[in-house]
């Protein structure tokens, strides 16, 4: 990889036609504030673009979304008003895009199935070695399994996940730098250095699911046509892993737009999982949109 990616230009937004943006929430607690910023930006990107705006359930947890929160997800968008585009595609319908990709990656011997516990992963991790979600970077404890032990614990019905040959996945994109355009607060371009390595053999398929987020999100953007990203700097390092899975796929990469967090007074990020204090919950206090706007330091609705 180079220091000095290409420059961006007026021509890489050019190349992807009428702009296409999206939501794209996870129903597995109630929408907070960060949600509210993270819709509300790419809301308001889309409109100053003149482009469509997309909502799409990110429902790969089978055992922690409900359709409830489904339910307050719209009705949290239109309270916002936000306004989207032709019908909401739900992850847990689409099972099978991602079984198809997953196989391709297969066949071009990119992914190998790792039966490891966390347990297992988190002994063998070294000391301080951490992915840049913080959990244990994935030695390779499984990667050179032999075909008949790989049968022998499958036939047993031992579970595994489908972990990406991360070494290998890199030398497939050698050829040229691997770069993403991303957008600044004026929503000026600048060609940013993906750097995909820093998540070792990341899993694309989990033991409950035929898949993970980094592979669903990037399926259904490419067949939903995104041509824009918009989401919080806690998925900033996500994006490097993206670009690498969008040029292995043949598929092509997004423009990325990266906004600021919403934390509380310790510097925390909101989260569903920790009861921060829920959009419903403003809403039922008397709460308007235009003075939410304002708490997360955004212009009035105009």
């Amino acid at each position: 990889m180079t220091a000095n990616p290409p420059p961006a230009t007026e021509n890489d937004q050019a190349d992807f036609g009428p702009p296409v943006l999206r939501f794209a929430p996870s129903p597995n607690g109630e929408l907070h504030l960060g949600h509210a910023l993270s819709a509300l930006t790419g809301y308001d990107i889309a409109r100053r673009l003149g482009g469509r705006f997309l909502v799409r359930i990110e429902d790969i947890d089978l055992g922690r979304c409900r359709p409830e929160y489904i339910d307050g997800i719209f009705r949290d968008l239109e309270w916002l008003g936000v306004a989207w585009d032709g019908p909401v595609w739900r992850q847990s319908e689409r099972f099978g895009a991602y079984e198809a990709a997953a196989r391709k990656l297969a066949a071009a011997g990119l992914l190998y199935p790792c039966f490891a516990s966390r347990s297992e992963i988190q002994l063998a991790a070294h000391p301080g070695a951490l992915d840049p979600d913080g959990a244990a970077l994935y030695s390779g404890l499984h990667r050179h399994l032999s075909p008949a032990e790989i049968a022998r614990r499958t036939a047993a019905g031992d579970a595994h996940a489908m972990r990406l040959h991360m070494e290998a996945a890199l030398r497939n994109v050698a050829d040229a730098p691997l770069t993403y355009v991303a957008l600044d607060a004026t929503l000026k371009p600048t060609r940013k250095i993906a750097d995909p390595s820093r998540w070792g053999d990341a899993v694309l398929q989990r033991k409950d699911v035929p898949t993970s987020y980094h592979l669903a999100v990037v399926v259904d953007d490419a067949a939903q046509g995104i041509t824009h990203v918009v989401r919080g700097l806690d998925l900033l390092a996500a994006t490097d892993l993206h670009a690498l899975l969008q040029a292995l796929l043949g598929l092509p990469t997004p423009i990325y737009h990266h906004h600021r967090l919403i934390t509380d007074t310790a510097g925390r990020k909101l989260a569903k999982s920790l009861g921060d204090t829920s959009l419903a919950q403003l809403r039922d206090g008397g709460l308007q949109p235009d003075r939410l706007r304002q708490l997360i330091g955004l212009t009035p609705d105009r």
